[in-house]
């Protein structure tokens, strides 16, 4: 069989890759899916896949240590996909690293970092083939925003392009600009591998965005397409990272975009300030979503503030009744924002949601 489940060494990160040991072919596109407990979610995902492999085309899984059923769920796939190449860590060693390692396994010129529980739409790996035989160094694909079980459409596409568009190496300013807000969504990347490589990675490992850091560290040696038409379905509201949204968006995201040296500063302003939890407007929708309590307050912000009018706001926010933040925030929502069915489906998850549907597994809301 073509398979095969390894066992990872701790550290194995720090390590280099024996490439050698595991090439059986050259593949012109590899998949590499990092998954942690998508027991529920990762069938599915796989399905969407192996529904359009074709010739050139190999199938990467790094499991990172899931306690859930996912090697259950993978065995079975394995038995009737040989192809699937499956790795399982003995410890989980985080997304980033687990994304890194898909790519250092592949045998593909060109890597598609793909999430473990949104679906591939029909006919994607033809039209990101067709692409990579183009020789782009990096490609970006636009996906459009379902609700979880994908019955509804929240958002028809996230890249603001009606077709297709190519950027050259010069254009590294306006490339940043125009997509980096959006690659947010990793699924997006396709790379070619050995650039992914050659960059560094390390420094980017537990900031949930090793990818944007590979990306816009240095500019791209070659030219970049965006695909304009979404190739993605995305399941809006079933990220793993839920839980440290606050931390998340309000520290990772900035710490990542100001880290970028090659980036200039009037740029990186023009995506996230460095301490955007000073955004009062921010820290509100927040607090409406469920993301901001009295635990984040202790936790990320009470050392932080110390302005006589700003500390008490930051508590005050923290411990005001959440359904009334929430009704605002959608009322707000409804009568001035356009994407009113993508903003309102976060609003309508929170645990603060004011008609009282909104479900959380939190303790400290």
């Amino acid at each position: 069989m073509l398979w095969f489940v390894r066992e990872l060494e701790n550290g194995f990160c720090n390590r280099d890759i024996d490439l050698q040991a595991i090439a059986k072919n050259n593949p012109r596109l590899s998949i590499c899916i990092a998954t942690y407990n998508r027991g529920q979610f990762i069938g599915e995902t796989l399905d969407s896949i192996l529904g359009q492999m074709e010739p050139g085309v190999e199938l990467i899984v790094v499991d990172g240590a899931s306690p859930d059923n996912t090697p259950d769920v993978m065995a079975q796939y394995l038995s009737r996909h040989p192809e699937i190449r499956y790795y399982r860590e003995q410890e989980n060693s985080g997304v980033d690293c687990d994304y890194d390692k898909a790519v250092g396994y592949a045998n593909g010129d060109y890597c598609w970092v793909f999430p473990d529980d949104d679906l591939l739409k029909p006919g994607a790996i033809k039209r990101v083939l067709d692409a990579c035989r183009q020789r782009f160094v990096c490609v970006l694909v636009d996906a459009e925003v379902c609700s979880p079980d994908f019955s509804k459409q929240l958002l028809r596409k996230r890249l603001e392009y009606e077709k297709d568009q190519v950027y050259k190496p010069k254009d590294f300013r306006k490339l940043f600009v125009d997509t980096v807000n959006k690659l947010s969504f990793i699924g997006s990347v396709v790379m070619r591998r050995d650039v992914w490589l050659d960059r560094e990675r390390q420094a980017y490992y537990g900031s949930f965005f090793v990818h944007v850091g590979v990306i816009f560290q240095t500019p791209l040696p070659g030219d970049t397409l965006v695909i304009a038409e979404p190739q993605i379905s995305i399941r809006y509201g079933n990220s793993s990272w839920t839980s440290r949204s606050f931390e998340i968006w309000m520290f990772k995201w900035p710490q990542v975009i100001w880290s970028l040296k090659s980036v200039l500063d009037i740029d990186k302003k023009k995506i996230v300030s460095p301490e955007p939890w000073r955004d009062f407007k921010n820290l509100i929708l927040l607090r409406a979503k469920g993301a901001y309590t009295f635990s984040e307050y202790e936790k990320f912000l009470k050392h932080k503030v110390s302005g006589k009018m700003e500390a008490p706001f930051f508590w005050f926010l923290s411990v005001v009744p959440g359904k009334f933040v929430n009704l605002i925030a959608c009322l707000y929502v409804i009568i001035f924002v356009k994407a009113k069915a993508f903003t309102l489906a976060d609003l309508r998850s929170s645990p603060f949601y004011f008609m009282g549907l909104g479900k959380s597994s939190r303790t400290d809301i």
